[in-house]
């Protein structure tokens, strides 16, 4: 498998300034994302796709190579993540360079080790799957949420009140860490999620997205006990 590992670190963050590369225990986090794709030894490239000389600099005192800076349209805020993976793959295509495969991987995702993109990478190649995603189940099942009517709480699905929560089928959410995708389906399908999308279950302790203080006060108070966990 030929593949390279897209991390992708714009630079402006309104709700936690300079997210990508604030310090988080003790080096900055885009530093996790990637250490651990250098150290999982898969991918041929290990890259970081930003429009921020300042991180620029961090990604490659971290390993990481900057080949080309991305451009404004796919930094500003209307961008989807395809469309910055695009514009790398793409860029790479017109210096001669294809990739059978791509993971793209966020910079604020701690979480994230070698062993666990490892069984990623054989996963997606064993199912010959399009894609690979890691999930969390909901912590509470969404059958049974509520909504608000004209100031009112009432159910979402009425049809649920009366289930048993064990008794409803689990539900999934995207993690919001990697995605590891075939190139030829990634640019046929326009998405992560394909037709044949393999899911990775994470437990939830070792998920938490980052999108404010208190998110980011509590990932680090998670992935102290995630690191005692794993040298146990």
């Amino acid at each position: 498998m030929s593949s390279v590992a897209i991390i992708t670190a714009r630079g402006g963050s309104k709700r936690i300034p300079k997210k990508n590369i604030k310090d988080f225990c003790g080096k900055p986090i885009i530093a996790y994302s990637i250490e651990a794709a250098l150290q999982s030894g898969i991918f041929e490239e290990v890259m970081v796709s930003t429009d921020s000389e300042e991180i620029a600099e961090i990604a490659e005192q971290y390993g990481a190579s900057v080949p080309f800076m991305r451009s404004g349209a796919a930094s500003s805020d209307w961008a989807a993540t395809a469309d910055v993976l695009k514009e790398v793959i793409e860029n790479y295509a017109s210096q001669g360079k294809k990739f059978e495969f791509f993971c793209c991987i966020y910079p604020t995702a701690p979480f994230i080790n070698a062993e666990k993109l490892k069984q990623a990478e054989e996963l997606l190649e064993c199912r010959k799957a399009d894609s690979l995603i890691p999930v969390v189940r909901f912590s509470f099942p969404p059958q049974r949420g509520l909504v608000m009517k004209d100031g009112y709480a009432a159910y979402k699905y009425p049809e649920f009140e009366n289930s048993r929560s064990q008794d409803l089928e689990p539900v999934y959410h995207d993690c919001g860490q990697f995605y590891f995708c075939r190139t030829e389906s990634f640019f046929k399908y326009n998405s992560m999620v394909m037709p044949d999308t393999v899911p990775m279950i994470m437990p939830e302790e070792e998920v938490q997205d980052i999108d404010s203080w208190s998110d980011w006060k509590l990932a680090e108070i998670k992935y102290r006990l995630f690191s005692q966990k794993a040298e146990a």
